[in-house]
């Protein structure tokens, strides 16, 4: 009888960028400030575009559907660094890492 690889992949362990504790809260406030900045920035553009009615053109249409991407490939991805960051789990489903790089496609 042949022997069969039968392994199932069911999560993914997840490299991280540091193990010294004194750096994770810097690093937490990094990425939470430029996911801020990121999301309130865009959505500036889409509210100022959305307010004044002399914005209605075709070039601001497709400005604030840029933004709108914009804020969906950037809540695709970062969120979850965030948290894995802050709880120190480094580890993703095979459901959730399918999920999240199908948004990055779709986004991207």
């Amino acid at each position: 009888m042949e022997k069969h690889n039968i392994t199932y992949v069911s999560i993914f362990y997840l490299m991280h960028f540091s193990e010294d504790p004194y750096l994770q809260p810097i690093l937490f406030g990094l990425f939470l400030s430029m996911y801020l900045a990121t999301v309130l920035g865009n959505l500036l553009i889409i509210l100022a575009i959305i307010s004044d009615s002399h914005l209605h053109t075709p070039m601001y249409f497709f400005l604030s559907n840029l933004s709108f991407t914009d804020i969906c490939f950037t809540s695709s991805a970062v969120p979850k660094l965030i948290v894995d960051i802050l709880t120190h789990i480094r580890v993703i489903s095979y459901a959730e890492c399918l999920a999240q790089m199908s948004l990055l496609i779709i986004f991207g």
